[in-house]
């Protein structure tokens, strides 16, 4: 066992991980070969490792994200252009949202709980979700006034990707993200199964939702990592492009970028995302000037232990300490 990754047994042991949950911890710094650690066992009894297939949850937006950046980028979308555009079936306030207003969290969508209370059943699909919004007379604030998380805009994002490239999403992405930078496991996956075939399945009671775009993808680390690699080096050439803070209609700069949080320390800028959902938690971070990417899933798992482990990690390696905060981890 190299002395890395005795060091990182004992940081998620200080973290409060036993060594007979399910976790998987991850770091690849420029050409070496990645440190791993995983202990534990899935829900079907299978040892959990860098090559086990979980739910991404919320990482999925970065995903999502580098989609539409490269259409942006290729001229095919107008991140100024309004969201009536592209989903004419919605009320008249989409005239009021840009896209990059999903892009950023700043198009006052109402919130997930108002949305959730209105779909029926376990629908929560795309086609459901944008069925809820659709019945939503108006909007509580302006687009572009404030930054509040928001996993409707990026289902909505998803469903304008979907429309401009003039394919299902999970084809745009093998085609652009997934094959191109040799992530073999990783997929958006939109039923009708709650888990794609091989997947560590998430609590019985608590299916994973089906809505692509606020998460979707189900990945492996081993894939997490890759990804992060690749950011880290713009093998998709839209890294810049994602990696630009929003602001806010009037200038104010918020510290949310593409799917991504943006965070700075000690002369480093770092960027990073949590992703949860009952019985899984997921963390990534980039540090793109030691081209460095850290990558941890905890499966079945309730708590926010992810997050000090995850600062621990990066403090290991950097020397960074950076605060959470909330929706972003």
């Amino acid at each position: 066992m190299s002395q890395m990754r005795q060091r990182m047994a004992t940081l998620v042991s200080e973290a409060g991980y036993r060594s007979d949950e399910p976790i998987v911890v991850g770091m690849r710094q420029g050409g070496t070969p990645p440190v791993l650690l995983a202990h534990g066992l899935s829900s079907t009894g299978g040892p959990v490792t860098a090559a086990t297939l979980a739910y991404a949850a919320s990482l999925s937006k970065q995903m999502t994200a580098a989609c539409a950046a490269l259409l942006a980028q290729r001229g095919v979308l107008d991140m100024e252009s309004a969201l009536s555009r592209w989903l004419p079936r919605l009320p008249a306030w989409a005239g009021t949202i840009r896209l990059r207003h999903l892009v950023h969290h700043t198009a006052a969508l109402p919130a997930d709980s108002e949305i959730d209370a209105i779909i029926t059943g376990d629908d929560r699909t795309t086609p459901g979700i944008i069925q809820a919004l659709a019945r939503f007379p108006a909007l509580d604030h302006r687009p572009g006034t404030e930054h509040v998380y928001s996993n409707a805009g990026y289902v909505c994002l998803a469903a304008v990707v979907e429309r401009a490239a003039d394919m299902p999403l999970p084809d745009f992405a093998q085609h652009h993200l997934f094959v191109p930078l040799a992530m073999a496991d990783s997929r958006y996956w939109p039923g009708p199964d709650p888990t794609p075939p091989g997947a560590a399945p998430l609590a019985r009671l608590h299916p994973a939702p089906l809505s692509l775009g606020d998460g979707g993808v189900w990945t492996t680390l081993r894939d997490l990592l890759r990804w992060g690699q690749a950011l880290n080096a713009d093998e998709l050439g839209v890294s810049g492009l994602m990696q630009t803070p929003g602001r806010l209609d009037d200038g104010t700069p918020i510290d949310y970028a593409w799917g991504i949080g943006v965070r700075s320390h000690a002369g480093h800028r770092v960027y990073r995302h949590g992703g949860g959902w009952t019985g899984l938690r997921a963390l990534h971070a980039r540090v793109p000037d030691l081209d460095l990417s850290v990558a941890l899933l905890a499966i079945d798992d309730h708590t926010e232990r992810r997050v000090p482990l995850l600062d621990s990690l990066l403090d290991e390696v950097t020397g960074l300490h950076l605060p959470s905060k909330d929706g972003q981890a």
